[in-house]
């Protein structure tokens, strides 16, 4: 590698050298071997694009003959030196225009003696010319001047492409060089009311496969040019080819032709979404428009579930938010026209969204590759993202028909609906309730009494399910009585490990924003709660949110009841904890200590008994005050494992992981109970000392912060707080000086 690393770097060295102007043609002549043609070509570029003072102006005249001729000379190949000899003449062009080389393209034409036999020379030479014109380091004003310049040669370039494309004469090679020519001085912002007949031509080519995939990276490239739009007639030529083009996506679609459904697509959707507004406007031609937006809506429902038997469906969603916010955008009278018009379709499109998320059969999922699933996961977040966006438009009555066709499945007398249709609404309505302020809406009592009717064996559909009603825990904070038919198929799922995120992350939610409600039915939540912590049936990290929605719950018990309910839920894994200490340390018992810790931050995040004093209206509830913060159901639980934390860190003190997962639980503490925690600050102010003296650690001073926001004001805490900032203070001092010492020895 060094070696070649070396070589690398002699060649470098050798094509900025003076004398590369002279070696570079002993490189290229016929005798070489391609690899040493092409340095000898690649070199000549270098210094055309990097050297080009080095040349006195009277003998460009020649390099330029010298440049043709060799191009000439390799029309025939090797490809890889002939385009890097195309590249070095285009860089030169861009020097010498427009003073000392005004018509460059007409030039090249010409100075062919046999047009026919070197055609491929000629065309890539035309197309790395605007290429090397893109990929030029070049100052506004210049690069400015070029561009008017080269895009006054495409009256020169255009006839001869169309020539060539229409020609029977013309290879396949020839043709695909002609597009990907036409593809390449597109970017020039050539006019396309000066080429659309020759991107009419184009569309010719898609009949053919060899030049399909060609032909569509062309089309798209040009319609998809913003300043199209100056060009209406020009574009609206252009819309019976793009229509034309239905049927050939039909038989690909029926025929599982994803390369042609595909390449059909993304043409229909540069044209539809590119120029939306244009079209839009263009009301004599209504009808048009209204055919691509429907050709549009075929490619969304594509046969086939994506990603696995079809690719296309997922390049139309963005065309949707565009045609919509063009719709929305118009005045008043002639929005309501636009959407006597499109909304019908809008409602199509949702019909066909659902049937594009439905999940394949459960043996079909299950063969299904990881990536393929991912990728499938993305999709329905996309259609979820645009059922959103499409609510705007179709406002409740979209509500309104999701929940009739979910109360026709659960409701009818066969009940014969497959799972997948069941889950697609829930999946609509959970979309767009994530977003969207739906407690006003009248279908939700119907849905909340319709969901303990589904039948939740199985697991992707009982996902959903859990979605759905997490989606809504603010509508059933204003409608508690509804909690009682819910909350059991929540704790239904609680215990299945396959449902550990829908379940968890739904019980928080509704902890989170029913709290106040949740007395009567805190038991059964807790009971079935501590079973599954105990049993592990989830992971660490969705236990932790576990933990969290139990905080929230046992807030909202009276007081007197919260000690109890707490001593209940934690003694189990404070057991646990004492019986890891007592074991001689190993990553294993390591990972339990902080999971078990863990868990404590967790439920301490959220515990705090003065939410109901901040939940209740009016002067007669205030907060506890600090004589009765002695009694924190939190402070005294905390007061009673302390000895046990201490024991932890007498034996993991070096242990950076084990301490800041002791520090979490009282730095969660602390944020939440804010001065309610005095009771806890000498105990923890002097603990905190001496894990910083022994063991300076980034978690102990965070968690020391945290102390010195809160009471460093207060007068019966200033002592403790005064020592413990001495002792931290002294002990990074000390580690200054070490550290210089150190580095002085050094």
């Amino acid at each position: 590698m060094e070696q070649k690393n070396v070589a690398q770097k002699w060649l470098t060295q050798a094509q900025a050298s003076a004398q590369a102007w002279q070696f570079c043609w002993a490189l290229l002549s016929p005798d070489k071997l391609p690899e040493v043609q092409f340095f000898g070509a690649s070199t000549l570029h270098t210094k055309i694009s990097h050297h080009w003072g080095d040349v006195p102006v009277d003998q460009h005249e020649s390099l330029r003959m010298q440049l043709l001729s060799h191009i000439l000379h390799f029309s025939s190949g090797p490809k890889i030196v002939l385009t890097r000899l195309c590249v070095a003449l285009a860089s030169m062009a861009l020097n010498l225009i427009p003073e000392a080389w005004s018509q460059p393209v007409a030039d090249m034409v010409r100075i062919s003696p046999d047009p026919h036999a070197h055609c491929l020379a000629l065309l890539e030479l035309l197309t790395v010319l605007p290429e090397e014109f893109q990929s030029s380091r070049l100052a506004q004003a210049r690069r400015s001047q070029l561009r008017e310049a080269l895009a006054g040669e495409w009256a020169v370039v255009c006839p001869m492409l169309r020539q060539l494309i229409q020609s029977q004469d013309s290879s396949n090679q020839v043709k695909e060089k002609v597009l990907r020519c036409l593809s390449s001085w597109v970017g020039l912002d050539v006019p396309l009311g000066e080429s659309h007949e020759l991107v009419q031509d184009c569309f010719s080519a898609l009949s053919n496969p060899e030049l399909f995939d060609t032909a569509v990276e062309t089309i798209v490239n040009t319609i998809s040019q913003p300043d199209c739009q100056r060009y209406t007639d020009a574009l609206m030529g252009l819309m019976p080819l793009v229509l034309g083009l239905h049927d050939q996506l039909k038989t690909a679609a029926q025929g599982g032709d994803m390369e042609t459904s595909h390449g059909i697509c993304r043409i229909a959707v540069a044209m539809g979404e590119t120029h939306s507004r244009v079209l839009l406007e263009q009301v004599d031609h209504w009808q048009e428009y209204l055919a691509l937006v429907n050709m549009i809506l075929f490619c969304t429902g594509i046969p086939g579930h994506y990603p696995v038997s079809e690719t296309t469906s997922s390049l139309t969603l963005t065309f949707w938010y565009t045609l919509q916010d063009d719709i929305l955008s118009f005045e008043e009278e002639k929005q309501a026209i636009y959407l006597q018009i499109y909304r019908p379709i809008y409602f199509q499109l949702v019909d066909v969204l659902l049937h594009k998320s439905h999940y394949p059969s459960q043996e079909e999922y299950a063969s299904w590759s990881s990536d393929d699933k991912e990728q499938f996961r993305i999709y329905r977040v996309d259609i979820s993202d645009t059922l959103m966006y499409v609510y705007e438009m179709l406002g409740a009555e979209l509500l309104s028909n999701l929940y009739d066709r979910l109360g026709r499945q659960l409701m009818g007398p066969q009940q014969s609906a497959v799972w997948q249709d069941t889950e697609a609404l829930l999946f609509g309505f959970q979309s767009i309730a994530e977003t969207i302020d739906v407690n006003y809406s009248d279908v939700i009592p119907g849905l909340i009494g319709l969901i303990p009717r589904i039948n939740i064996s199985n697991v992707m559909l009982a996902d959903t399910v859990m979605y759905t009603i997490g989606s809504l825990a603010e509508w059933l904070a204003d409608h508690p009585v509804m909690l009682g038919g819910i909350l059991p198929m929540v704790l239904q799922g609680l215990v299945k490990a396959e449902l550990s995120v829908s379940s968890i992350s739904t019980l928080k939610r509704i902890c989170r924003e029913c709290w106040h409600d949740l007395a009567p039915y805190a038991q059964d939540i807790l009971t079935v709660s501590q079973d599954v912590l105990i049993k592990g049936i989830h992971k660490s990290s969705q236990s932790m949110w576990l933990m969290q929605a139990l905080g929230f719950l046992l807030s909202a018990l009276p007081v007197n009841e919260i000690l109890g309910r707490l001593h209940s839920l934690v003694s189990p894994h404070v057991q646990q904890l004492d019986t890891l200490v007592q074991q001689e340390p190993n990553p294993t018992n390591k990972q339990s200590i902080i999971h078990i810790l863990g868990l404590l931050s967790s439920l301490f995040t959220t515990l705090d008994i003065n939410r109901q004093a901040d939940g209740l209206e009016g002067a007669a509830s205030p907060r506890l005050s600090s004589s009765q913060s002695t009694h924190n159901p939190v402070v005294v639980v905390l007061q009673q494992v302390f000895t046990l934390i201490q024991t932890i860190l007498s034996k993991w003190l070096d242990d950076s992981e084990v301490v800041e997962a002791v520090c979490g639980v009282f730095d969660k503490s602390v944020r939440t109970l804010l001065h309610d925690f005095g009771p806890m600050v000498a105990q923890l102010s002097e603990m905190l000392g001496q894990i910083y003296s022994a063991f300076p650690q980034a978690s102990a001073l965070d968690l020391a912060r945290q102390m010195v926001h809160i009471f460093a004001g207060e007068e019966h805490h200033m002592s403790n707080i005064k020592n413990l900032i001495e002792v931290l203070t002294s002990t990074t001092l000390n580690l200054f000086q070490q550290g210089t010492k150190h580095l002085s020895q050094k």
